[in-house]
């Protein structure tokens, strides 16, 4: 699918990879539905792209329902979603106070995998009325982020690892179920990518951190992601798989 001209949603885009995905889209002639629950965020790079922001907590149902009907009233239906929106926490399972709290780990799964679906259930039913763009009736291109905790969770990543390995088991189903509308699913897991969460750590923590990636040894950055979100849209054989974007690594467990 050509990105010029289509209407993108991409979530968690006033920061990070979404930002990084949001600008990318806008040079490439998209126009861009800047979702965010920090609209203000959202709304400044909105300003320096032409796109718009839209307020949207994508663990709610109704927020999200309204954010993706202002979306369509405002800039028309969208054939393209890139979800980005998500937390990281640490906490074991078991730690010195105890259990952790149940509530603790159902907000992660809350964001990061029922966020994920929700996106995925509205935009999905949007596309599902829209034309074709192409000869093999191609109707839309989903995009969602997962992580490498995904595969290798690390001690005290439980709901991250869990959150992240719900999105990557729900890329082929959704693909599956979608495929007879012409709407294809992809997912990335990045690595370490230098995002304003590893950019408020110490540069010795940086450092280490950085050192364990095979090659480049340096962090990812979200200009990346946003250049293989670029070439999913646009390579309509990529469909129904999870593309590692980490420099070779492999989490270790601490």
């Amino acid at each position: 699918m050509q990105i010029a001209g289509i209407t993108a949603i991409v979530t968690g885009a006033g920061s990070g990879m979404g930002e990084a995905t949001a600008r990318y889209l806008a040079q490439q002639g998209a126009t861009v539905a800047l979702l965010d629950l920090n609209v203000d965020a959202a709304h400044e790079v909105a300003s320096e792209i032409g796109g718009e922001a839209f307020a949207c907590d994508v663990a709610d149902a109704i927020s999200a329902e309204q954010a993706v009907e202002s979306v369509v009233s405002s800039l028309g239906s969208p054939r393209l979603l890139v979800n980005c929106a998500g937390i990281a926490t640490g906490q074991r399972t078991v730690g010195r106070d105890g259990p952790i709290p149940l509530e603790d780990f159902k907000r992660v799964i809350d964001i990061n995998l029922v966020g994920t679906f929700n996106m995925i259930r509205l935009a999905a039913a949007g596309m599902f009325e829209l034309d074709s763009v192409s000869d093999s009736g191609e109707r839309g291109v989903i995009v969602n982020t997962a992580s490498v905790a995904g595969f290798e969770g690390q001690i005290g990543q439980a709901a991250y690892s869990a959150s992240k390995g719900g999105v990557i088991a729900l890329t082929i189903q959704s693909a599956r179920e979608f495929a007879s509308k012409g709407i294809r699913v992809m997912t990335i897991a990045p690595g370490l990518i230098d995002t304003p969460m590893l950019r408020g750590m110490s540069d010795e923590v940086r450092e280490s951190l950085s050192s364990q990636v095979p090659f480049p040894k340096r962090f990812g950055q979200p200009e990346e992601y946003a250049s293989l979100v670029g070439h999913i849209i646009q390579n309509e054989m990529l469909n129904g798989d999870v593309i590692r974007l980490d420099g070779a690594i492999r989490l270790q467990p601490r």
